[in-house]
């Protein structure tokens, strides 16, 4: 519901609201402009000392005004003509013309009204009221990604437009609710549709003089011009007429004869309240706060392409769901947590099957869990990816806290999908399947995987899930062939045949990126080392990741392969010559990039797992401290990218490399390099430094083994590094 509430007005209103904040932004240079610009007032001058100065100068003087950013302008009429001029509170005379600038004009009359009069108020005023709906559901819908308030500003993984759009949400949302706000407060005052103070009291008596001396009005001598807001001169000759007199307090009036004060009116909480939103929402008054909103709002554009482009991403990745009943009516309540949006493909087959079994099932993602509305649900089925090492998908993180908190006497089944080749795999589903055991949900099958997309182990869930159900459940999922581009080898590097180990470096050229691949990221525009690229093999539907040794910065697309018996995708990859091509996807894998900073970073990696290290240090221009461990079997035959090390290691790209051989007369591991440098690694990992594992997994359950003793004296571990974003590992 609330992202419902979120996606459609922001898609219908983007155009306008484009305009809206556009034109707002503009408009919030100019107070700082006229601020600057305005001549400057003594803080001890009096109004009364300043219409005696500008009445010298203007004999048939009406009305002085005073702006919010301190610009006095003077209106009279001479001979029948009407004129006005910008004054120099010190002498009176005129320093500048009174007209609006026409660009100024021209800018509010399109932010306030599109030019179409009241009914172009009453549409930008339906753009405000978008905007603030836009505002909190998004701010809910960044709390419940982030996994609740209080980690607002947690850190964010997915596509590069989803944390873009939640990062400027987390910034600007507050400046969004107070323009929207104060634009609603504003259209109500224009359409009369506030309290109205009432009218001044007629006085009751008056001198019928004129001619008074300003210096002799006690009202005007006290009171400072920083106070003014308005002050009308009386008819000339009307000796029944007044002086008006507003101030940032209130309105009264002035007897022209006497000076004295004939009524006053406060002004009432409705006039409080709407000066200080017209100063919030125009910054008259406060100038750069009004530059800074105006700045901030700058972010409406940026977020609407992003947003944009997370609809398309998910309109793309996720199918469409046909005959999806209600959350209230459904029997089934189907609830998804995907990272690349395999998984929706997966339970697009589930909810078409259960339908045509005769069930009414409502499918939505995991974040949505809300068993108070479940009111008819006899069961509820959670299909959760995995992403990285046991985490949860971008969208489903707080699905744990949510899931123990939410009890309901609901049959519930978890279903997980990943990689059984990652030691983490189906981490996220597993635990997801332990709280609600933990949290007392009933058990409808128990806790089942379905490893690497495979629409056997899918069918065969299926059946038991119909068994459990009473239904006959045939699941036939035809997995969705990712959209692949080709990629042509230009020139291979071979190692490890002496160690029987043999392993290619494959460079193939990078493909040409449309402008549309270049703004949205597509295809394989804009990846760094530690992405992942996907390889389809011949015959096979399911796609084999392989970390990426280069950046699109370096030109080319590299990766780093070792021949498996018997391996569909590593035979197919190591038997490529130059001129050849494959089939091939992006993945983005976020979690494994260094980061910005110019903390240490820790490299460790065996093997193939060297791939991504090897990028980073590439990357490495401004020669931030990596230092590198790195596990082989034979110098002489698998240091892989050996002579690349010795050039970085040349141009500081690489701080110190540390390799750790496994055959030979001692042997030994890249653990037992961290081991015999203990002293050094704590010092690194005390100072700041990150800590980034590549290679298999005993590998990394190896280095995480050693690394727990080596910083047990520190108080710190792994576990505690990851917590705080210094350990990733990208295992295999």
């Amino acid at each position: 519901m609330i992202r419902a509430l979120h996606r459609w007005p922001g898609l219908v209103a983007l155009a306008l609201l484009t305009v809206l904040v556009l034109s707002g932004a503009a408009l919030s240079v100019f107070p700082v402009a006229e601020r600057l610009s305005a001549p400057a007032t003594d803080p001890g001058l009096s109004v009364a000392t300043l219409a005696e100065r500008i009445s010298v100068q203007f004999p048939g003087v009406e009305q002085i005004r005073r702006a919010p950013s301190g610009k006095i302008t003077a209106y009279w009429f001479d001979l029948g003509t009407p004129g006005s001029a910008i004054v120099d509170p010190d002498t009176g005379k005129a320093v500048a013309d009174a007209d609006p600038n026409p660009a100024v004009r021209w800018l509010t009359n399109l932010h306030r009204s599109l030019f179409l009069g009241d009914a172009g108020r009453i549409v930008t005023a339906l753009g405000a009221a978008a905007m603030l709906l836009l505002s909190a559901s998004g701010a809910a819908l960044v709390a419940r990604r982030a996994g609740g308030w209080h980690r607002w500003f947690s850190r964010t993984q997915g596509p590069a437009a989803g944390r873009w759009h939640t990062m400027l949400a987390r910034v600007a949302v507050p400046a969004f609710v107070l323009s929207s706000a104060t634009a609603l407060w504003m259209t109500a005052s224009t359409f009369g549709l506030l309290p109205e103070a009432g009218p001044l009291p007629i006085p009751e008596t008056i001198s019928g003089q004129n001619g008074a001396a300003f210096h002799d009005m006690e009202t005007l001598t006290d009171l400072p011009v920083t106070a003014l807001r308005e002050l009308t001169f009386p008819y000339p000759g009307d000796t029944s007429d007044v002086f008006t007199l507003k101030t940032d307090r209130g309105t009264g009036y002035v007897d022209q004869g006497t000076g004295s004060l004939l009524a006053w009116t406060p002004l009432s909480l409705t006039e409080r309240v709407s000066e200080l939103v017209f100063t919030l929402h125009t910054g008259q008054g406060a100038a750069v706060l009004g530059l800074l909103l105006g700045l901030m709002a700058l972010g409406v554009p940026a977020m609407g392409v992003t947003g944009l482009l997370i609809w398309r991403a998910g309109a793309r990745g996720r199918p469409r769901i046909a005959a999806n009943a209600t959350a209230s009516e459904a029997d089934t309540i189907l609830l998804v947590a995907s990272e690349g949006g395999t998984t929706w493909g997966f339970a697009a087959t589930l909810h078409a099957a259960l339908t045509d079994a005769g069930q009414r099932v409502h499918t939505a993602p995991l974040s949505s869990l809300a068993p108070h509305r479940y009111t008819s649900a006899r069961r509820i089925v959670i299909m959760a990816a995995t992403y990285g090492n046991g985490d949860a998908p971008a969208t489903a993180k707080g699905a744990l806290d949510r899931l123990a908190a939410q009890t309901a006497d609901i049959p519930l089944a978890v279903l997980g999908f990943g990689d059984s080749g990652f030691p983490e795999f189906c981490g996220f589903a597993r635990t997801l399947a332990v709280t609600a055991e933990n949290a007392g949900w009933p058990l409808l099958l128990p806790f089942d995987t379905v490893d690497r997309q495979s629409p056997q182990d899918f069918e065969r869930w299926g059946h038991a899930l119909g068994d459990a159900i009473g239904r006959d459940l045939t699941l036939n999922h035809q997995p969705v062939r990712p959209a692949t581009e080709t990629l042509r080898l230009v020139s291979r590097r071979d190692y490890g045949a002496e160690v029987q180990a043999p392993t290619s470096i494959l460079r193939f050229a990078l493909p040409p990126a449309s402008l549309w691949q270049r703004l949205t990221g597509k295809g394989l525009a804009g990846f760094r080392a530690g992405d992942l690229i996907g390889i389809l093999p011949d015959g096979s539907q399911v796609p084999r990741f392989y970390s990426l040794a280069s950046g699109a910065r370096d030109g080319f697309v590299e990766i780093v392969v070792r021949r498996h018996p018997g391996g569909l995708c590593s035979g197919m990859l190591t038997a490529l010559t130059p001129g050849e091509t494959v089939n091939a996807f992006l993945r983005r894998n976020p979690a494994f990039h260094p980061g910005r900073g110019r903390k240490p970073l820790l490299l460790i990696g065996a093997g193939t797992g060297v791939a991504p290290l090897a990028g980073f240090l590439r990357s490495n221009a401004k020669r931030r401290p990596m230092h590198l461990f790195f596990g082989l079997r034979d110098p002489k035959s698998d240091l892989l990218y050996g002579e690349e090390l010795s050039d970085w290691a040349r141009e500081r790209r690489l701080a110190r490399l540390v390799t750790a051989t496994s055959r030979g007369g001692h042997p030994r591991h890249v653990q037992d390099a961290l081991r015999d440098d203990a002293a050094e690694v704590a010092r690194l990992i005390q100072s700041g430094a990150k800590v980034m594992v590549c290679g298999g997994r005993q590998m990394a359950e190896g280095v995480r083994a050693a690394l727990t003793d080596i910083l047990a004296p520190t108080g710190l571990s792994p576990a505690t590094l990851k917590a705080q974003g210094r350990y990733a590992e990208d295992v295999y």
